[in-house]
């Protein structure tokens, strides 16, 4: 007797069987990369298929030692998993399609080695973050739009099994006692996950993706993120050792530009860069990489952010780069930024660079330190150079809204010059967003700095339409 089967379908590239192929992603809605896998179309297992999925899968594990598989290399082991599940497939009478038979197998593999439901998703270049609501319902983004995919996992074990997977790996923990976790992929792509009685619908998983292809200011350039002569201005500013603060809000491209910025380091310079998750990748040679640690099952051992930015400051570092700043950490990155480590980078969450000079003076209070506002705002205005917001829009591209350059205080008033900015007109009929990066006509009072140390700045861009 035939199974039945939902045969809703999404288009997914044909996963590579080797491990070390890596995936690359685009974040450009009008820039569409050519898939370099043909694609699959991937279908859900009735309830049939999946009890026998299930039956193979435990089969499997009798007959195999897992210990001796987790010794050697993916690929051999995979080899081995897919000749076993073969063998148990064909010896059943049930009656498979070559389609199924091929995703059962590959299902099975992934459960055993992998992430599961999700690996496919994982080897889509074009899918920039996976977000798991429950066992029924996984979405992708793409191209900035999210996207509901037909891929599920069994039930909420089979989530939990993978997640733990992942947390596990890097030494991490996820229970009832300790229910919300940041953590990374091997490819370095960051990880959330978020657990009952917190989520309430049950395991939530979200996956921002790691990019393989890292992008250069002049990469962000050719997709229209920013101009050339902006791109200039921030190289001058990164080889100056300005203090730059990237601000935006939730997928803006934070991380993405500071890693581009951190190109223009010279290469002689000692960099420290703290993180709740590892995820810079600076491609400079003297690099440092340090991350926070949780505390454990007896709530001892945590290592927070300000642990390592206080511990940094003996390191005798030339830069600290801070991935984000969330709380009190924020009044010793102020501190480092003035007391010798100048050219520092760090970003924030934020809508304006106004609100990211008052989120900084609200997690300053954090630290608590009784200190008037206006002595922090003054650490602030010594500390940070250049702000630089970025916005993703609704036709999901990421762009430079604005940079500004922080100018001293009125008062106990920040005050801000904005130098670049981008004008938005509307929305044309295919609903992408329409507008023009401008100069304001404000040349910046960190020119002289510039000049001083190198920089190719010249005058006539501050004055100018830019495109």
């Amino acid at each position: 007797m035939g199974l039945k089967t939902r045969m809703q379908c999404f288009s997914l590239p044909k996963v590579a069987m080797d491990a070390d192929d890596k995936a690359t992603k685009s974040d450009t809605p009008n820039e569409k990369t050519e898939q370099p896998f043909a694609p699959l179309l991937l279908k859900i297992l009735s309830s049939v298929e999946l009890e026998f999925k299930e039956s193979i899968h435990s089969r499997l594990l009798d007959i195999l030692d897992l210990s001796l598989i987790s010794g050697i290399e993916e690929k051999e082991a995979r080899k081995q998993i897919r000749a076993v599940a073969q063998k148990l497939i064909d010896d059943e009478s049930i009656p498979l399609n070559t389609q199924t038979r091929h995703q059962i197998i590959k299902e099975v593999e992934d459960d055993v080695l992998g992430l599961g439901p999700l690996e496919a998703l994982l080897y889509d270049p074009t899918i920039s973050d996976i977000l798991v609501n429950g066992h029924k319902k996984v979405y992708v983004e793409r191209y900035g739009k999210l996207e509901l995919t037909p891929v599920r996992f069994n039930d909420d074990n089979h989530l939990m099994k993978v997640i733990d997977r992942i947390v596990s790996r890097i030494g991490r923990r996820i229970d009832e006692s300790s229910p919300m976790v940041d953590a990374r992929l091997q490819d370095g792509s960051r990880v959330n996950a978020i657990i009952p009685p917190l989520s309430i619908d049950g395991p939530s998983l979200s996956i921002r993706r790691f990019a393989v292809d890292k992008m250069g200011l002049d990469d962000l350039v050719k997709r229209d993120a920013l101009t050339g002569y902006m791109a200039e201005f921030l190289k001058g500013a990164a080889k100056s050792k300005l203090n730059i603060l990237i601000s935006g809000g939730t997928g803006s491209g934070k991380t993405t530009m500071l890693n581009a910025i951190s190109n223009f380091i010279p290469s002689n310079e000692r960099i420290i860069t703290l993180e709740d998750s590892a995820e810079l990748q600076l491609q400079l040679p003297h690099v440092l990489r340090l991350e926070t640690r949780p505390a454990n099952v007896e709530g001892k051992g945590e290592i927070t952010l300000r642990d390592l930015v206080r511990n940094s400051l003996r390191m005798r570092p030339d830069r600290i780069v801070i991935g984000e700043v969330r709380s009190g950490e924020a009044f010793d990155m102020l501190q480092a930024m003035n007391t010798g480590h100048d050219g520092s980078l760090t970003t924030v969450h934020a809508n304006t660079p106004r609100d990211a000079l008052a989120r900084l003076e609200n997690m300053v209070s954090m630290a608590g330190l009784e200190m008037p506002a206006k002595a922090i705002r003054a650490q602030i205005v010594s500390a940070i150079n250049i702000i630089i917001q970025l916005g993703r829009l609704e036709d999901g591209s990421r762009r430079v809204i604005s940079i500004q350059e922080v100018d001293g205080m009125e008062g106990d008033v920040i005050t801000l010059s904005e130098i670049f900015k981008y004008h938005r007109r509307g929305v044309d009929e295919k609903g992408v967003v329409v507008g023009q990066y401008c100069s304001t006509g404000i040349i910046p009072k960190c020119m002289t700095n510039l000049k001083q140390r190198g920089a190719n700045a010249d005058l006539a861009i501050f004055t100018n339409n830019l495109n």
